[in-house]
């Protein structure tokens, strides 16, 4: 499967451990980014944790804010990829800090007078040791959805130990098929999707 377009994807690591710690969160974003990268998609990652991402619901909130150069990186990607890991049964603070500096975006237009980040493509990955991914992808997907993007079918990879399990993603030996699998469906889908939104978008 090919595109006459360039592609590039975004990727938003939100894992609590900076750089240049090893991180689940990174390893199975890195995993998606591999597969985007089959189909000639340029992939930029991004650890948030590492910058200094002021709180807020702006996409400026001043004082050395870092989250204006996240935000032009999505600005000029087609595809932006969430990956978090689970705390507590929900998505880490990185994440939810993430989602409210994208609530800027609903109201913020484009030159066609739609939702800036309208003809963008969404997905999601999840890791941890304990169940939740179904309702931290649910939370995701309806506050990217909100904020305009678009969501391919299967939309999410994730990662899950046996109830009270200690294995992380990243130590593992070798990662499940199924896994391999969703993460694959991931990246086609939302390869596909994007690139028939750059060839026919939204309508003002």
């Amino acid at each position: 499967m090919t595109s006459p377009y360039r592609l590039r994807a975004t990727i938003l690591v939100c894992t609590l451990s900076p750089s240049p710690q090893e991180s689940s969160s990174d390893k199975i974003a890195r995993d998606i980014g591999s597969q985007l990268e089959k189909y000639r998609v340029e992939c930029r990652y991004h650890r948030l944790v590492d910058y200094d991402i002021k709180p807020g619901v702006e996409a400026d909130m001043g004082n050395d804010d870092d989250w204006p150069r996240i935000r032009q990186d999505i600005l000029d990607s087609e595809i932006l990829i969430v990956s978090t890991p689970t705390w507590l049964g929900h998505m880490s603070s990185v994440a939810q800090r993430a989602l409210e500096r994208l609530d800027a975006e609903i109201s913020i237009e484009d030159d066609k007078g739609r939702p800036g980040m309208f003809d963008k493509v969404a997905s999601v990955a999840v890791v941890g040791n304990e169940d939740g991914a179904h309702k931290i992808s649910a939370d995701l997907f309806q506050a990217l959805n909100d904020v305009g993007f678009s969501l391919p079918a299967q939309a999410v990879t994730y990662w899950n130990d046996e109830a009270m399990g200690s294995r992380d993603y990243k130590d593992l030996e070798d990662i499940p098929e199924v896994v391999t699998n969703t993460t694959a469906t991931l990246a086609r889908n939302a390869f596909h999707l994007a690139t028939l939104l750059k060839k026919s978008s939204y309508p003002a």
